[in-house]
Order: structure tokens, then C-alpha cells, then sequence
């Protein structure tokens, strides 16, 4: 059984807003970082954003910045993704990744132990 659960994908319309969420079934602080990574139809899958569970700091792909904004809630142990401005370009599969690797690097998916099934996000034009 997986650890992380991902929800809250939908359709949108390019423009809008949507939050994604990730159910962890351990304390988040069980990890050093939690993050999201994202896939779309013929493309390499890619990291969007990073948090350490400990000091709450952010890392961000340059195509998000300034758009998305990955939070935690440790009560709820929930790692959302708030997605705004959203463009088609962001129509993937997101994944809800967690691990214990310090560097927290969006750029070493292979560093992220635990993976949730994914949800789809669909931006249309």
C-alpha cells in the first residue's frame, strides 16, 4: 500500500487556479522532503517544487515560479500544490514524491523513495 495519496485533479480552463493535494500516511517529518513532480503526454517527467519538512524551504522549477506555491500542513499531513495562471503547458500527470536526501533537488527524482499513483491536471485553451 502507498504511502503518499495524491487528489484534487481536474480540467481548467487556461487562467485559473486549482490546488492539488497529497495525503501522506506517515508524519511528514518522517521525511526530509516532499515534492511534486509532473508528467506530460510524450515528455521526460519533471520536478515542479520541493519543501523540507524541517525548515519549510522551497525550491521551484523555472516554469512554475511565481505560479505555483508547495505548502505543508503537518496536522492534516498534507503536501498541497497551489497552481495559478494556469497555460495547456501544464496538463500533465502530478506526482506527490517524498524522500530523505538532504539536497531536497527536484533535478534527482531518483532520490524520492516513496511515490503516490499520480492525479491529472488538464489546462484547456
Amino acid at each position: 500500500q502507498g504511502q503518499l495519496a495524491e487528489s484534487g485533479g481536474d480540467s481548467v480552463q487556461a487562467g485559473e487556479s486549482l490546488t492539488i493535494s497529497c495525503k501522506s500516511a506517515r508524519y511528514i517529518t518522517t521525511y526530509n522532503c516532499l515534492a511534486w513532480f509532473r508528467q506530460a503526454p510524450g515528455k521526460e517527467r519533471e520536478g515542479v517544487a520541493s519543501i523540507r519538512s524541517l525548515f519549510r524551504t522551497t525550491s521551484y522549477a523555472d516554469s512554475v515560479k511565481g505560479r505555483f506555491t508547495i505548502s505543508l500542513d503537518l496536522a492534516k499531513k498534507t503536501v498541497d500544490l497551489q497552481m495559478s495562471s494556469l497555460t495547456p503547458e501544464d496538463t500533465a500527470i502530478y506526482y506527490c514524491a517524498a524522500g530523505q536526501a538532504n539536497s531536497c533537488d527536484i533535478e534527482r527524482a531518483y532520490e524520492y523513495n516513496d511515490w503516490g499513483q499520480g492525479t491529472q491536471v488538464t489546462v484547456s485553451s
